[in-house]
């Protein structure tokens, strides 16, 4: 695989939304019995949608988390649909959502082997203990962000804020790599 090729697939989007009011999960349930809500077991509610498919958790205090969705715009476009349900279940909602990402998942192929033990050196703020687990993990200071490195030159990118992060990141622990010769194309 050619090296200015790197494969980053974006895998979760995690999403957090306030409606800024009380929200009666039991009316929510009577007008939509498909959801799951037991509070017994956890106090909020799962509203699942099909398209995006996201699971949404919401608390009586309008507090939202959304997860699954693939794009920060997937996301936002989910919360808003889990809104525009819940007003046609007769939910009153006034205002907009605030909506902000909180974590971004990602995973990556950088196209070559890399040399964990000497990167977990070259790097800085890495952790390398092959008997514990397999992977480098490396937290990076700007953007912030924690990437799980594998010697097979696959990686796991997650606390991103933003999708652009995750390629910044990315491209600037290609770079590292490559200037250090810990990665070794075919």
């Amino acid at each position: 695989m050619p090296k200015d090729k790197t494969l980053i697939s974006i895998e979760n989007v995690v999403a957090s939304a306030t409606l800024n009011q009380k929200v009666d999960l039991n009316a929510v349930v009577k007008g939509y019995p498909g959801v799951e809500y037991r509070p017994e077991q956890f106090p909020g509610l799962v509203f699942r949608l099909k398209r995006p498919k996201t699971a949404t958790l919401i608390f009586n205090s309008g507090k939202m988390v959304c997860t699954g969705a693939k794009s920060e715009k997937e996301a936002k476009r989910a919360v808003m649909k889990v809104v525009k349900e819940l007003k046609k279940g007769g939910i009153i909602i006034i205002g907009k959502p605030d909506l902000k990402i909180q974590n971004i998942v990602a995973s990556g192929v950088l196209g070559g082997m890399i040399d964990l033990e000497k990167a977990a050196y070259v790097l800085g703020h890495a952790m390398y203990e092959p008997e514990q687990f397999p992977g480098l993990i490396y937290r990076m200071e700007e953007p912030k962000v924690v990437i799980l490195l594998f010697a097979s030159g696959k990686l796991v990118c997650t606390g991103a804020k933003r999708e652009q992060d995750v390629y910044v990141a990315v491209d600037k622990l290609r770079a590292m790599l490559e200037e250090s010769s810990l990665i070794f194309y075919e």
